[in-house]
């Protein structure tokens, strides 16, 4: 269970990343425009593991010999790609003389106040939910190739987005975008360890 909530947590960083941009871009965001992006972001990260993971499920018996490997490889480059985009936007912070007014907001982030609807909008809203929850694809093909069930894990992923980024709205009123970096920086670091686990597990009980 443990492990599920830091998958969950580590997910979930990229919509919470959005959450604070967007607040933190947009003086006039409406509590109910917060609220449908909160629960979009957390519905499509439920539903993209169970997409996955019914995906997999067909070719599970062809990966079972390698299942471990295809969790790592797929944790450590979902950490990975997320910890090398967290410490690009650090540089281009440092770069920026650390004030926050010149602190760029994180690159998927960075959406929900480049078009003029901002997060308010529908359409940008859905754009932002599928593009930060399209890595939860890959979740729901490491728990297939593991032979675990997905709804529950799911249920807990899509929870936790859902409440990090109803936090993220509201902490990003006041304290600003920048913090969504850092944020940003700890999932992918646990994605990778979770992947290293997964692998190192298998490797010493075989």
């Amino acid at each position: 269970m443990m492990q599920t909530f830091l998958i969950a947590c580590s997910l979930a960083m990229d919509a919470f990343a959005v959450s604070l941009s967007a607040a933190a871009c947009s003086a006039g965001l409406r509590k109910r425009a917060m609220f449908r992006a909160a629960f979009l972001f957390g519905f499509f990260q439920f539903a993209m593991p169970v997409a996955g993971w019914f995906g997999a499920s067909f070719f599970l018996d062809y990966i079972r010999a390698v299942d471990h490997w295809i969790a790592f490889v797929l944790l450590a480059f979902i950490g990975g790609k997320t910890l090398v985009q967290s410490l690009a936007d650090l540089r281009a912070k440092t770069a920026c003389g650390g004030t926050n007014a010149e602190i760029p907001a994180p690159s998927v982030a960075a959406e929900a106040c480049a078009k003029p609807a901002g997060i308010g909008s529908l359409r940008t809203t859905l754009v932002l939910a599928v593009a930060t929850s399209i890595d939860a694809l890959s979740v729901g093909i490491v728990f297939a190739s593991m032979g675990q069930p997905i709804w529950e894990p799911s249920l807990v992923i899509g929870l936790v987005t859902f409440v990090l980024c109803m936090a993220g709205f509201f902490i990003g009123k006041k304290a600003g975008a920048f913090f969504g970096i850092y944020a940003q920086t700890a999932g992918g670091a646990v994605l990778i360890f979770i992947g290293v686990r997964i692998l190192l597990s298998h490797l010493l009980e075989s």
